[in-house]
């Protein structure tokens, strides 16, 4: 997009005041904030998992197809990372029950704005840039996890970034949860089975059935091990226009990540004790829910106290006076 054209849709959605405040619901859209890994092999084998880049969770359901997931330096229209995937095990042969996408989740207290289940109910665009190897057909999808209620649309990914906008009606049925839990999820399909292809898709249509959540003329993704798939820029906003990308700095997207995990290296206090050791930690940010506490070396047991708060201690029987590594909290949805 020309920056006139972009300017000129700047003034569309200020004349229908779509911008003020905050824009962009999804947090680290322009991926620059990876705390567990930079690159992880294997991805496909489990579910729920989040291997690199913060907020970026893999749906992997009953497939053998394998990827690689990457943080790369891939610059484009003023973004310094995208999230890439490479094949390198393929699925030909679906089985029904099979999936592969890449979600973010949202709560449902940062959602109220949509009014979702009233008669007011916003429309929302969400906009992304995208390239692959080859052409290809995908589909993004929001997911009403609170009344199991589904919206798809098909997009096209070619060998050129290019930037993919898609406005979803509003939904009059099914108001989401005010609360830390998840809500909502936004979903891009990259492999699926009959299970989710079987009905007939209706596109930009809220709907309950399972079966009709994979868009016509799906490309799977594990098709071939030549497959790669490129994002960056994901953005989700209230109206019925993209605005340009809501760029915000990395610390601010830090703290934002920060919410659901964080990696404390070395960030122990030890204090030997009757021959042991007994490290404290406290989070930087206030987790949404208490945490899953995992860490490395030097911790012969673990425990967290039931806050999301504060913090805890860490309890190592072999009595070595050295810090705790790689601790990890994670309170993702």
């Amino acid at each position: 997009m020309t920056k006139a054209a972009e300017l000129a849709k700047m003034g569309e959605v200020l004349t229908n005041s779509q911008i003020g405040g905050r824009r962009n619901i999804v947090i680290n859209g322009a991926m620059n904030i990876s705390q567990r890994a930079t690159s992880a092999t294997g991805v496909g084998a489990n579910n729920g998992v989040y291997p690199t880049v913060d907020r970026i969770k893999i749906v992997a359901l009953n497939t053998a197809g394998r990827a690689t997931m990457s943080q790369v330096a891939d610059v484009h229209d003023g973004f310094a990372n995208a999230l890439k995937l490479e094949c390198t095990t393929a699925d030909t042969s679906i089985a029904s029950n099979e999936a592969f996408l890449l979600q973010t989740g949202f709560e449902g207290q940062d959602l109220q704005q949509l009014k979702k289940g009233t008669s007011d109910a916003e429309k929302v665009t969400v906009s992304f840039y995208v390239k692959g190897n080859a052409n290809a057909t995908y589909g993004v999808e929001l997911e009403d996890g609170d009344n199991s209620r589904f919206n798809s649309q098909s997009f096209a990914v070619t060998t050129n970034w290019t930037r993919v906008s898609k406005t979803f009606i509003a939904d009059t049925t099914g108001s989401l949860d005010d609360d830390n839990a998840l809500s909502l999820s936004l979903n891009i399909w990259l492999h699926g089975g009959s299970d989710f292809s079987g009905g007939t898709f209706s596109s930009n249509t809220w709907h309950t059935t399972t079966n009709q959540r994979l868009v016509d003329s799906q490309t799977s993704f594990f098709d071939s091990t030549d497959r790669t798939f490129f994002i960056t820029g994901l953005q989700m906003e209230i109206g019925s226009q993209a605005t340009p990308f809501e760029h915000r700095s990395f610390g601010e997207e830090l703290r934002l990540c920060q919410r659901y995990y964080e990696d404390i290296d070395n960030a122990m206090y030890p204090n030997e004790h009757s021959g042991a050791t007994i490290a404290n930690y406290f989070w930087k940010v206030i987790k949404r829910a208490a945490p899953t506490l995992t860490a490395g070396t030097n911790a012969g047991s673990l425990t967290l106290n039931a806050s999301n708060t504060g913090g805890g201690w860490v309890y190592s029987s072999s009595g070595a006076f050295n810090p705790v590594q790689n601790l990890r909290g994670d309170a993702e949805l």
